[in-house]
C-alpha cells in the first residue's frame, strides 16, 4: 500500500510559477511509475505528465508542455511538479497518483487526496 499527500497548492497570479509536491510512503516508490492530474471545476480529471520509475522517461501533455517540469527524487520517496507561466485555465484540484508499473503508463493505482491550485487573472 503506498500513502499519497500533496502540497505546494494555493493561490497565485497568471504569469507566476508553483511547485507541487507529492510525498509517498513505503519502500517501493522508486519501482512505480507517477503522476500528476487535474479537475477543474466542472470537467473531467484528465492527466497532466507522467514519469517513470527512475525519472528518466517523462510525459507532458499539450496543455502543459513548455511550462510544466515532472521530476522525482527517489530518496526523498518526492515527485515533483514545476509550473511556470500559470493560467487561469491551470485552475483545479491537482492529484498525484503511482502506479505498480515502472513505464510511463495510463493506469495507476494509488491517489493522493488532491492540493488546490487557483490562478487569478
Amino acid at each position: 500500500q503506498v500513502q499519497l499527500v500533496e502540497s505546494g497548492g494555493g493561490l497565485v497570479q497568471a504569469g507566476g510559477s508553483l511547485r507541487l509536491s507529492c510525498a509517498a510512503s513505503g519502500r517501493t516508490f522508486s519501482s512505480y511509475a507517477m503522476g500528476w492530474f487535474r479537475q477543474a471545476p466542472g470537467k473531467e480529471r484528465e492527466v497532466v505528465a507522467g514519469i517513470n520509475w527512475s525519472g528518466g522517461s517523462t510525459h507532458y501533455v499539450d496543455s502543459g508542455q513548455g511550462r510544466f517540469t515532472i521530476s522525482r527524487d527517489n530518496a526523498k520517496n518526492t515527485m515533483y511538479l514545476q509550473m511556470n507561466s500559470l493560467k487561469p485555465e491551470d485552475t483545479a484540484v491537482y492529484y498525484c497518483a503511482a502506479s505498480r508499473r515502472p513505464v510511463l503508463t495510463v493506469t495507476y493505482d494509488y491517489w493522493g487526496q488532491g492540493t488546490q491550485v487557483t490562478v487569478s487573472s
